[in-house]
């Protein structure tokens, strides 16, 4: 029996994650929904997904006691990381006045925000308004290849809801760009980590794919 752990720290629809990794999986996959740092050690794979704000996520792994937890876990087994769960692990992020994050990858987290107001900002190709959050499909292209695009179409489109962006500073930890007023960070990664900027539990077919592979991946690349 193979056990997948979806960390919980009380922030986005934790059900449909581990909804959608039973859908895929065999029935020699047990998935649990879990904040417990025992639990966490012992699960063969592990899944962070998350929404709201980064430093409430954090503090909440602080509480627990999980920091320690999660370094092991990203140098023994296949880790992923949904939406907070790919933004905590870069160096910093602008979001509630600047917040230190894991730094496992290199890279800052910064506001769609072009200075003319929060919920809105201007497209540069076209001129236009583009409305914050970014809400809704947009297109991903894969920068190189990963176990976990395995079945999935370059351009796809996957299902976003963020106010912050990712901007990576190494090229070897980025696996796919959206693009949404500018190019930002839709996946990146090293080693036994890959983290998605798009909800593929909401993604359909593709996100599915998605999900799939990680549930069979080794975390080698």
């Amino acid at each position: 029996m193979s056990l997948v752990a979806v960390v919980n720290f009380g922030t986005g629809n934790l059900r449909s994650v581990q909804k959608a990794i039973e859908h895929v999986a065999d029935k020699r996959v047990r998935v649990v929904v879990t904040d417990n740092g025992s639990e966490l050690a012992k699960a063969d794979r592990v899944v962070f997904p998350g929404q709201g704000a980064i430093g409430t996520c954090l503090d909440a792994m602080e509480k627990r006691d999980l920091r320690e937890i999660f370094y092991l876990i990203l140098s023994s087994k296949p880790f992923l990381g949904i939406c907070l769960g790919l933004q905590a692990m870069y160096k910093f992020s602008e979001e509630g006045g600047g917040v230190q994050c894991m730094g496992v990858l290199d890279g800052v987290v910064e506001h769609f925000s072009d200075g003319s107001g929060r919920d809105k900002f201007t497209d540069p190709a076209t001129g236009g308004r583009l409305k914050v959050p970014h809400m809704g499909w947009n297109n991903v292209m894969q920068t190189q290849p990963h176990p976990l695009w395995c079945d999935i179409e370059q351009g796809q489109r996957f299902y976003f809801v963020h106010s912050y962006c990712v901007q990576s500073n190494d090229s070897s930890q980025l696996y796919g760009v959206t693009e949404y007023g500018k190019t930002f960070t839709a996946a990146g990664g090293r080693d036994n980590f890959f983290g998605v900027q798009f909800h593929p539990e909401k993604s359909q077919s593709a996100g599915l794919q998605l999900i799939k592979n990680f549930v069979s991946w080794d975390g080698s690349v």
